[in-house]
């Protein structure tokens, strides 16, 4: 491979709180330490332990050597490229510059739609699982959150609940849903059918939709994203979606996201929900590191990745199938993350699931409580490491952790 994917990266003492915060929070959300004589391997908190692609730094370092950081105009490239990535990864023609607008975040995204499309206390449509972030901004800003659980078919694949969504739709008056497109934790790609199948039930009860789609690149075994608003005229132009080169790249600290808007009225009201705190405002460099990220190269570079983590997924599924039998879990269709259910061998040995975090952070696992995520008796593992590392995870999570 031309890019560093094996390289065993030392982030201690650089910001990251993927290894420098553990022990230092509530016990349901951040690790605790390992024991002396064990290191950490940091599979909890999703972002990549990978170096990110050489076009990034590079771009950010060239605009910062010039000693000028005042107020600054959006480059026509930021636009360009944006426009062209959605070309060529997503198949999407007929995006505009004046459908893209900045967001510092995703989550800051969905709130200013939110503040357009729903009243407080308003009821919002979410499936389950449910990210984190989802639950904390809705709950903190006051929206109630109704959950539509996704079931497992046969194959354990996990499916939307279409009769559950249009009841709970109907009797809890519900105007907008958030859509987690591919869906976070479960590692879900939806198919076109089943966008539209969503986006109709949406149409025929007048439901806007706010689609997170900042997983769209990291789609893995052939699967494809389908853009939510692609799939159908009335789904353009009732969506709201939203996008970030932060999990491509492993960029959240940069801070910089976007949302895409057709829809010129849901446009103009939800860039000036996003105006009024005044701070949701591009930084100088994040603008930079999207050019970087979305050049020649970093196309290069996630086709490279997506082969890493295709690897790693492969090999964790098969040595939880092979060797930690009473773990279950469906291999996901895009992101990095494993949402693993330790109900069977829980209920056989009679343990926790705080028993089984807790012997994992002993020996330095840090993987994360699936709770939050309303998992009932899940883990969620971040699998973007190198593969040494993986490897070693599950070899200490099958000596000290899984057993009688």
């Amino acid at each position: 491979m031309k890019y560093d994917f094996e390289s065993i990266m030392n982030r201690h003492g650089k910001d990251a709180i993927a290894v420098d915060a553990l022990g230092t929070g509530s016990r349901s959300f951040i690790p605790d330490k390992p024991e002396e004589g064990y290191d950490v391997i940091p599979m909890w908190v999703a972002d990549m332990n990978f170096p990110t692609c050489p076009s990034i730094p590079k771009a950010m370092i060239e605009r910062a050597e010039h000693p000028a950081y005042g107020y600054f105009d959006i480059r026509k490239e930021y636009y360009d490229e944006i426009i062209k990535w959605h070309e060529v990864r997503n198949g999407v023609t007929g995006l505009t510059a004046d459908c893209i607008g900045y967001e510092n975040g995703v989550l800051g995204g969905v709130l200013s739609a939110l503040g357009v499309f729903c009243s407080k206390g308003d009821n919002v449509l979410l499936h389950s699982p449910t990210y984190i972030g989802f639950t904390n901004s809705l709950k903190n800003s006051g929206y109630n959150i109704v959950h539509s659980p996704l079931k497992k078919d046969a194959q354990g694949i996990w499916r939307m609940d279409f009769e559950d969504m249009e009841e709970k739709i109907k009797s809890r008056r519900i105007h907008a849903a958030i859509f987690c497109s591919p869906h976070n934790p479960c590692g879900r790609v939806w198919s076109r059918g089943e966008i539209l199948e969503f986006t109709e039930l949406c149409r025929k009860y007048d439901v806007k939709i706010i689609s997170d789609e900042i997983w769209s690149d990291m789609i893995l075994f052939g699967n494809r994203h389908i853009p939510t608003q692609s799939v159908s005229e009335d789904a353009r132009n009732r969506t709201v979606a939203l996008y970030a080169p932060s999990k491509t790249f492993n960029l959240a600290g940069l801070v910089g996201s976007y949302h895409i808007i057709y829809n010129k009225t849901i446009r103009d009201r939800v860039l000036k929900e996003s105006s009024m705190s005044h701070y949701n405002n591009m930084n100088v460099l994040s603008m930079y590191a999207l050019i970087g990220a979305y050049s020649p190269e970093g196309y290069a570079w996630v086709d490279e990745l997506l082969k890493v983590l295709g690897q790693n997924i492969d090999y964790a599924c098969g040595y939880i199938a092979n060797f930690l039998p009473d773990v279950e879990v469906t291999r996901p269709e895009g992101t990095y993350m494993l949402f693993a259910d330790c109900s069977k061998y829980c209920e056989r040995t009679g343990k926790s699931l705080d028993d089984v975090l807790s012997a994992a952070w002993r020996v330095g696992v840090a993987i994360q409580d699936g709770r939050p995520f309303h998992g009932e008796c899940h883990t969620r593992i971040n699998l973007a490491l190198p593969f040494s590392r993986v490897k070693e995870a599950f070899d200490r999570l099958a000596a000290y952790v899984f057993v009688d």
